[in-house]
């Protein structure tokens, strides 16, 4: 398995984002479904990384930029197939590495409260994120639950 930066132009890592957002609205309501659509993924504050398996991805996640010392975990995700294969952790011990690398000494992230999330809140704690309020344009939600870490 390989991490890439990924500018995502492929039609592979286009599917296997759309399948993240089909997801989460399966499990979140609208108002509170904060995945983004590749089109937003492409902005210039993200840096977006695929994990590959050959010519299969089978992770990915990415960066937002919010201010010269804060950065967001976005869109962490692990093939179905693949899930608890450690491909979770090889891609989160790398997006840590290379936030710090950028200059970031915060990392956040909003994820679900709900059952459904329970495993990605478990491995981020693993990684020494802890619970926090809202942050950036995050507003309190009983459907999703904040986290941060220093770097």
């Amino acid at each position: 398995m390989r991490i890439v930066e990924d500018d995502l132009s492929g039609p592979q890592i286009a599917e296997f984002l759309a399948e993240h957002v089909r997801e989460m609205r399966s499990v979140t309501p609208p108002e509170s479904k904060h995945a983004l659509h590749i089109d937003a993924l492409r902005a210039p504050e993200i840096t977006f990384w695929s994990v590959m398996d050959g010519d299969a991805v089978v992770g990915c996640g990415a960066i937002k930029r919010l201010d010269a010392a804060h950065a967001e975990l976005k869109s962490m995700r692990t093939a179905a197939t693949r899930r608890r294969s450690g491909i979770a952790s090889l891609l989160l011990r790398h997006i840590i590495t290379e936030a710090g690398r950028m200059g970031f000494t915060r990392l956040s992230l909003e994820t679900g409260s709900a059952e459904h999330f329970l495993p990605a809140r478990r491995l981020y704690e693993k990684f020494g994120f802890v619970y926090c309020e809202p942050f950036a344009d995050y507003r309190p939600d009983p459907l999703s639950v904040f986290m941060t870490r220093t770097l």
